[in-house]
Order: structure tokens, then sequence, then C-alpha cells
């Protein structure tokens, strides 16, 4: 398993995953390539989260020749991605390659940009649209939003989880590519059932809250709009 415990936060250390970081990094990376390295990431984590924090079972099964004993994965029909309009689209679109069963929800959440970080480090949110299914107990929930910046746009939007969400959940998952010291802290102090899983742990935010060295703004990278 391709997964470490750093604290606060569980990073992705597959080779493949950090490669294709490295790639989606570099500012030369243009649209396509963008969106298409951030649909890798999304499948990658996926596997991830399969290999790190799900069951198997033992099955009987019939092959051409014989009967025998397969293994299977627990859960893959009970897991539940929560899109974070708009850059975690593409983000989503990967994990659904490994969980191409899962019910999905939407919640637009962006923060005010012209109103700047409090003196506590959080941005004002503002959400748009939230449509999110039926989540049972038994469900894996993964949030996903390519960026973890302050945490005041995640932790927003697990309150509107949260809010929806049984106590006995299976399990809860936050997913980023790349993420800021500041947003994991904020966003395990407020939700310490959640479980943080990042590609990377970057080194700082900036005066106007963007992660550094980060992506730039995945959302305008990867829908062109700049």
């Amino acid at each position: 398993m391709t997964i470490e415990d750093r604290g606060d936060a569980h990073v992705v250390t597959h080779a493949l995953a950090k490669d294709t970081l490295s790639k989606i990094r570099d500012v030369e990376t243009e649209q396509v390539g963008f969106r298409k390295g951030l649909v890798k990431l999304g499948r990658i984590s996926g596997y991830e989260i399969i290999d790190g924090a799900m069951d198997t079972e033992f099955v009987s099964l019939e092959t051409p020749l014989t009967e025998t004993t397969g293994e299977r994965v627990k859960g893959l029909d009970d897991v539940v991605i929560i899109n974070v309009l708009r850059a975690a689209t593409p983000f989503v679109e990967g994990l659904l390659k490994a969980f191409p069963r899962a019910k999905q929800g939407v919640i637009s959440a962006g923060r005010d940009e012209e109103a700047g970080m409090n003196d506590e480090g959080e941005f004002p949110i503002t959400i748009d649209y939230v449509k999110l299914p039926e989540i049972k107990p038994e469900d894996t929930v993964i949030v996903a939003d390519p960026m973890l910046a302050t945490g005041s746009t995640m932790c927003t939007v697990l309150d509107h989880v949260t809010e929806e969400a049984p106590d006995d959940l299976e399990g809860l998952f936050v997913l980023s590519a790349v993420s800021a010291p500041d947003g994991l802290l904020r966003v395990s102090d407020q939700f310490p059932e959640a479980d943080l899983l990042t590609v990377s742990i970057d080194d700082h935010l900036d005066d106007d809250g963007f992660i550094v060295p980060g992506l730039g703004d995945a959302g305008d990278r990867a829908f062109r709009t700049t």
C-alpha cells in the first residue's frame, strides 16, 4: 500500500501519482494535459482508497476448468462521491473509473476572493447549489476537491455533507491533489472523523491564500478560463 501517515493527513506516495502531479504542476502543461492529469490522479487515488481502506471477502467461483476460491472487494456498491464544483469535475471523472457504481453528489462552493482572508486565515464561502444522494451508514463517502488551501471551502462543504450523513457512517474521506498545512489542520480540527488523503502536502499559503508551490488555479487551468 502506497499511503503514508503524516499525522493530520495520509499521503498517496504511488510513483505514478507523483509523476502525474509533477506534470500538472508544470506551467507549460496546457489544458488537455492538465485535465487528463487530474483524471489520472483521481483514478490512482481511488485505487489507493480501495487498497488501503476497503475490506475483501473470499468467494466461491467456477473457472472454465474447476471450482476455486477468489477474493473480491466489499463495499464497491456503497460509495458516495461528492464533487466540489468546478475544479473537481475531472478529478471525480478519475475516481469514477475506480468506483463506477458510486452514487454522486454535487456542491457548488466558492470563496469570496474580494473579501480576502480574515485574521484566522479563513475566507467567506458562498454555496450556490447542493444536490446530495441519500447517504447510508454502510456508505464510504469521498469528498473530492483537487486543492485544499485554507480549508474554508472544504469545511463549509463538510457541514452540508455531515448534516445529511448518519453518525455511524462507514467512512468519510477528504481527497485532494495538493494541500496546504493550514487547511489540513483546520479540516482535521473541525472534522476529526474525516480521513484526509492527499497526493502532496505543499509548503505554505501565500498572502492571498494560494497554495505554494501548488498548481495555480486548477479550475481555470482545467477549463481554460484564463
